[in-house]
This record gives structure tokens, C-alpha cells and sequence, in this order.
């Protein structure tokens, strides 16, 4: 199964000039469903004790992900979303900032994690959410998305910090 064919393309959203990959169609296919997350849970089997996944399609992914591999998901979240304490890190974006935020209790000191978005593309949001983990003592033993898009900085951000990626499709700016 070809998961790329599952991901429709909306051109000028949210604006004019983005090309916005849409995963619904994907979502809407339990084969391919089932497909995306056996392709993301296999070369981490018996790697990695618990799965994190950024809010909020990361959560989608993440969470299944977690089930197949039988291990916990840690939820990485917007600010003030989460109830108990929680610790945060800020980051660039192309116009400001953002933030993402995890329970201080949600990774051990030394767990192997697993981090899942839908999408990488500048790298900042997932650098975020790698920080967090290796701020509460977990080493992330990679980066997993669905797509990625290709000519954008997100794999270089990522692998400069030493963070291996794994995509299961990619898309340029042409596609």
C-alpha cells in the first residue's frame, strides 16, 4: 500500500501559497491506518519503553503506535492543557513563538522514547518535544512521522541535535 496516495493535497491553506497535506483520507482507511502505524511501530520493537506524541495528530499516531508496541504514551501538549505539574519549552516559529508542554511525572529517568507526529517540517515543535523528554532524564531514541516534507529545514534540525528520524512518505513544495 502506498500510504503517499492517502494523503490528499489542499492548495492556499491556511493560506495563500501553503500546500496543506492533509492526512484525514489516510485516517478515513483502516487499511492504510493499520498500515501507517505497523510502518512506524516495527523498527522500534523492543527499543523503546514508551511512546510521546505532540498534540495534537502526533496523538493520533502516537497513542496507536503505543498499543502496537504494548507500552505507555506520553502526551505532549499546548500550554495549559495538561492538570498536574508540568514543565515547558519554548520555541521558534516562522512569525513568533510557541510552546509545548509534558506532566514532570511522564517520562522515568533513562526511559528509550519514542516521539510521533503526523508531519515534520522546520523541525521546531518536535526539537520542543525532544528537549522536554531529555529534560525529565529520557533519551529519545527517534523522531517517527508520517510525512515529511522534503526542502524544508525539519530532518537537519532534528539530526543536528543528534535525533534520528524516521517518515514514512515525503512531499516537496511541487508535489
Amino acid at each position: 500500500m502506498n500510504v503517499r496516495e492517502l494523503i490528499r493535497t489542499i492548495p492556499d491553506f491556511p493560506r495563500p501559497g501553503i500546500r496543506f497535506r492533509d492526512i484525514t483520507p489516510l485516517l478515513g482507511d483502516a487499511d492504510g491506518l493499520a498500515q501507517v502505524v505497523h510502518d512506524l511501530a516495527e523498527p522500534f520493537r523492543g527499543k523503546i519503553d514508551v511512546v510521546a506524541g505532540i498534540e495534537a495528530r502526533g496523538f493520533i499516531f502516537g497513542a496507536a503506535v503505543a498499543r502496537a508496541l504494548h507500552v505507555g504514551f506520553v502526551p505532549i501538549r499546548k500550554p495549559g492543557k495538561l492538570p498536574g505539574e508540568a514543565i515547558g519549552h519554548d520555541y521558534d516559529l516562522e512569525y513568533g513563538t510557541n510552546r509545548v508542554e509534558v506532566h514532570v511525572d511522564a517520562v522515568a529517568h533513562g526511559e528509550r522514547v519514542l516521539l510521533v507526529d503526523d508531519l515534520l517540517a522546520t523541525g521546531g515543535t518536535a526539537a520542543a518535544g525532544a528537549a522536554l523528554v531529555e529534560r525529565l532524564g529520557g533519551r529519545v531514541v527517534a523522531c517517527a512521522f508520517v510525512v515529511e516534507l522534503v526542502g524544508l529545514p525539519g530532518r537537519g534540525v532534528l539530526e543536528g541535535r543528534g535525533l534520528a528520524v524516521h517518515a514514512l512518505c515525503s512531499f516537496t513544495e511541487q508535489d
